[in-house]
């Protein structure tokens, strides 16, 4: 790592946006719009955002394995057509080939780009030895661990000396003390400057490990993938997990992730007063969190225990073992519901919260329905839209066809499952799955709330 480039840009993404076609081939799906941000040397770089927003798929563009459907990167200042050889790829699922060893998954790289036998075996074996795996060279994948799996993807991606080396969740697919000992060992080489690349990017959903690697994390909004903003991590390295700044800053990002309104500030004070952002649309485009009301009522249960009904969100993922993208959907949903508020890194329980998770089922499905009806707006409109029709009856396809406008028909399909799940907790209307209708449940249609 060369301590006098920390300004060099390494690569620039201009503008990029990124289409998919649509199975029927007529309209595309807008997976990312108008990103652009740099990465420079000297810098660990996070990519963090939920599912959906683009993460891997930018990630594969920055490293030149998909083309941009418009906008560009650069690459030393150079316009990337086709693989980026300035960087290297470390991937969730490991990617080795079983048949070779070690010492020959680690020279892969080496023997694509021409290089002797002789020097790619002193390079592998040094890539190898740097990653603590010396004595299994001659093992093949088969007799390794999962960690020591993806010990050998990071000698691999290693042993190419790259300028920014890329990791894709490298760590999600590792149980929770191999993760931390690998992500520690990361660090531990880039503080000391024995790291073999200029700089690091790294995707991932725990922002945790966003805050403990990373110089400036960047968070992307979803549908389309979007940059939200950054936060610079103003730690001294290494970056103290019990220090309060530490804490505060992964409460803030932890607060932002769970309103996607909320404006995204480089600087994170120590009180910050969030700042939101007032959109209108229709209600089959904003997106309903994936959840279904057993786990809503499971969370509530778990945090009306906590002191005031208030829980500190890092500390309850942990206690819990959920990584972000497994907690967010319930989060989500209960503030959505109106049974929790989000403030600086804590889940606080509001008083018709408190009365949904410690009261009788019958009185909580009252309360589902009281506040669907009131703050979930696409429950309104498919209620409307039942009570409009004089059977009272709608194809599905209708409702699918609305979230097809705003979503791909695999993620408009799960809208419509969840919005059925919740529709039906609520006694606000029914689904036949035969007949693959929705219809208003003839022994409540009298008492629904006007919407």
């Amino acid at each position: 790592m060369v301590a006098n480039m920390a300004q060099d840009i390494l690569i620039a993404v201009e503008n990029v946006h990124k289409r998919f076609p649509l199975p029927d081939g007529k309209e595309e799906f807008t997976v990312l719009k108008g990103v652009s941000l740099t990465v420079k040397a000297g810098e660990v770089l996070a990519l963090l955002g939920r599912s959906g927003s683009g993460k891997s798929t930018l990630l594969r563009i920055m490293a030149g394995l998909i083309p941009p459907s418009q906008g560009r990167v650069l690459s030393e200042g150079k316009p990337l057509r086709g693989a980026n050889d300035k960087v290297a790829m470390v991937f969730q699922n490991f990617a080795l080939l079983p048949w070779l060893t070690v010492q020959e998954n680690v020279e892969l790289g080496l023997e694509a780009r021409g290089i002797r036998r002789e020097q790619r075996r002193q390079r592998a074996l040094k890539a190898i030895d740097i990653v603590g795996l010396d004595g299994f060279e001659s093992a093949y994948p088969k007799e390794l661990s999962g960690g020591m799996k993806q010990r050998v993807g990071f000698a691999r991606a290693f042993v190419l000396e790259p300028q920014a080396l890329f990791m894709d969740e490298p760590f999600s697919a590792l149980d929770v003390l191999t993760s931390e000992n690998l992500r520690g060992e990361i660090d531990d080489l880039w503080n000391a400057k024995m790291f073999p690349s200029q700089s690091i990017l790294i995707v991932t959903h725990n922002i945790e490990e966003a805050v403990f690697l990373a110089d400036r994390v960047i968070i992307l909004g979803s549908n389309p993938g979007h940059i939200r903003g950054e936060v610079v991590i103003d730690l001294p390295r290494p970056h103290d997990r019990n220090h309060p700044r530490f804490a505060a800053l992964v409460d803030y990002i932890y607060t932002v992730m769970t309103n996607p309104e909320i404006k995204v500030t480089s600087q994170v004070s120590t009180q910050y007063e969030p700042e939101t952002i007032s959109v209108t649309s229709s209600p089959y485009a904003k997106a309903l969190p994936h959840v279904r009301v057993g786990g809503i009522s499971g969370l509530l249960e778990l945090i009306v225990d906590q002191p005031k009904g208030t829980d500190d969100i890092p500390r309850l993922a942990d206690r819990l073992q959920l990584a972000v993208d497994d907690l967010l959907p319930s989060l989500d949903a209960a503030v959505l519901l109106g049974f929790a508020e989000v403030a600086q890194g804590d889940v606080r329980l509001t008083e018709i919260g408190q009365d949904f998770a410690t009261t009788t089922i019958l009185r909580s499905k009252d309360l589902f329905r009281q506040q669907a009806l009131t703050h979930v707006s696409v429950l309104n409109s498919i209620v409307q839209t039942l009570r409009e029709k004089r059977n009272s009856s709608m194809r599905a396809d209708f409702f699918l066809d609305l979230w097809g406008e705003h979503f791909p028909q695999e993620e408009a399909e799960r809208q419509f499952a969840t919005a059925v799940d919740w529709g039906r907790y609520a006694e606000l209307f029914e689904y036949d799955a035969s007949e693959d209708r929705l219809y208003l449940p003839e022994v409540k249609t009298e008492t629904l709330v006007e919407c």
